[in-house]
């Protein structure tokens, strides 16, 4: 088979086209492997057309909304609860301090989305598609179990996010297991959307990032932050009197942001548009219409995750146990066992936050919390599943009906998550979300582009490493330490491993 360089700074520099053969590149996909295969395929039965335009202009609004869709699916897993759990943790233990590197995480989350994409128009694959006939049987299996832990770690915290948000809506009537529930229905519902057309599907998500913006939009004004303090964290890369409790937040923002499936996700639904691949012009002309979509998601999604660290700087940054018992007190609002009577720093998550501004400024700040952590938990798991679905086909390349793909891989995310629901308190999650923050960090292993790729990836290999050290060390287990330190070494390896494949 032959490869060629269309674009320049494709994935690896490959790219899927049958011109000519590139002198010393490895080609993707090893001769006569998984040959006649239809690499084509995509879950979704309908493609969009992109509208013809004769004008010599660089830029048309009319294909930019042709091309609109996947990226703002894509920017969903910026949202999710385990993001928005990241954020107010964030505010409450460093202020305005820490978006600097919410910045700095969220743009190298659209270098890694653009590469992703790139991937997607130029090979007519998605990223598990290629590491299919890419690597060995044995590394592939591996590797997609290591991609599976990371969508059920996802799924867990999305799930339970609605949970959460059903618990607070109902004033604690519906059980953590019952939100559970009613997700999995709603969810096996909403996924079906697209029988009736994939722009449909796409708007219903638009739907509900409108309603984030909106409601954490309204918890934003209602609290009023300090500006000026606001933009001096944003752009000022130094965190000053921050001990090790912040360095880990720090590290834990990177862990949340970047997210292992997401790179898949995005890489098949840019399949989703009718390109002609032979076309040197039409691949350039979607790369640059879907990076430009790319970046105003993730900008959008930015704001969003700002409002939720602005609003909890604000108003819980620096405040103690007594101190938010006596408010909630006075005002009557219900669960004051959240709060004990020491002067110790308050500790939120995504329930007990929701309390908090119900306390501080009224029940309505409180149930429109809920709302959006709904919106957030509800969008984010249709997207995680559609992610297992695609991850499920690529690397063991599965022809199944739709209602099998959807309950099997429904079913390995949601059954650990309904078993923690049922065996678990609504008040005692916090320390699960960070595990599975360090669970869905250490997947990110390997993506592409020559120099500017390979410092991304050293970056948050290392970041990845740290995450680790840090969770273990506050375990204080000597067979914790060990293990760590073993499955440390074997998780650079196999990195190694699977970075030699393409110059050996």
């Amino acid at each position: 088979m032959r490869v060629s360089l269309i674009s320049g700074d494709m994935a690896q520099g490959k790219a899927v086209e049958t011109t000519q053969t590139q002198r010393g590149a490895p080609s993707v996909f090893p001769e006569g492997q998984n040959g006649g295969t239809d690499v084509s395929s995509t879950y979704f039965h309908h493609k969009v057309p992109i509208p013809d335009d004769d004008s010599q202009m660089w830029f048309s609004f009319r294909k930019l909304w042709a091309f609109t869709g996947p990226g703002f699916l894509m920017s969903i897993a910026y949202l999710d609860p385990g993001n928005i759990e990241s954020d107010l943790q964030s505010g409450a233990k460093a202020g305005f301090k820490l978006l600097w590197v919410l910045l700095g995480a969220t743009i190298i989350g659209l270098l890694l989305q653009r590469l992703a994409a790139r991937l997607g128009v130029v090979t007519g694959m998605h990223l598990a598609e290629v590491c299919n006939r890419q690597y060995p049987t044995v590394p592939r299996i591996v590797l997609w179990l290591m991609v599976e832990l990371a969508i059920i770690g996802s799924d867990m915290q999305e799930v339970i996010g609605c949970a959460i948000a059903f618990n607070l809506l109902s004033s604690g009537r519906i059980p953590l297991w019952g939100g559970v529930l009613i997700t999995i229905i709603d969810t096996f519902v909403f996924l079906f959307l697209d029988k009736y057309g994939l722009r449909k599907l796409e708007a219903f998500f638009g739907v509900l990032i409108t309603i984030m913006a909106i409601t954490f939009g309204y918890e934003y004004v209602t609290v009023r932050p300090d500006q000026g303090e606001l933009l001096k964290g944003m752009f000022m890369p130094y965190c000053e009197g921050c001990g090790p409790v912040q360095l880990e937040q720090a590290v834990g923002i990177v862990g949340a942001v970047i997210m292992p499936h997401n790179i898949y996700l995005h890489s098949a639904l840019v399949k989703s548009r009718q390109i002609d691949r032979s076309s040197k012009k039409e691949l350039k002309e979607a790369n640059k219409y879907f990076f430009i979509e790319s970046t105003i998601a993730l900008f959008l999604s930015f704001l969003i995750n700002v409002f939720v660290v602005a609003v909890f700087a604000e108003a819980v940054y620096g405040r103690t146990n007594i101190e938010v018992h006596d408010i909630c007190n006075a005002t009557g609002i219900l669960h004051l066992d959240l709060f004990p009577l020491n002067n110790e720093t308050l500790q939120v998550d995504i329930y007990k936050g929701g309390v908090v501004l119900g306390c501080i400024f009224g029940p309505a700040a409180l149930y429109i919390w809920a709302v959006g952590i709904l919106a957030a938990g509800q969008s984010s798991t249709m997207t995680g599943t559609y992610s297992g679905q695609f991850v499920m086909e690529g690397f063991l390349n599965l022809r199944w009906s739709r209602f099998s793909r959807v309950l099997l891989t429904r079913s390995i995310a949601i059954t650990p998550t309904l078993l923690v629901a049922i065996f678990q308190d609504v008040t005692h999650l916090t320390g699960m979300n960070d595990f599975l923050n360090v669970l869905q960090s250490m997947q990110v292993i390997y993506l592409f582009w020559k120099i500017g790729g390979g410092v991304v990836i050293l970056l948050v290999c290392c970041i990845n490493m740290y995450f680790v050290v840090i969770y273990v060390t506050s375990l204080n287990s000597v067979w914790l330490y060990v293990l760590a330190a073993f499955l440390c070494i074997a998780y650079l390896g196999f990195v190694g491993y699977l970075v030699s494949i393409f110059y050996i």
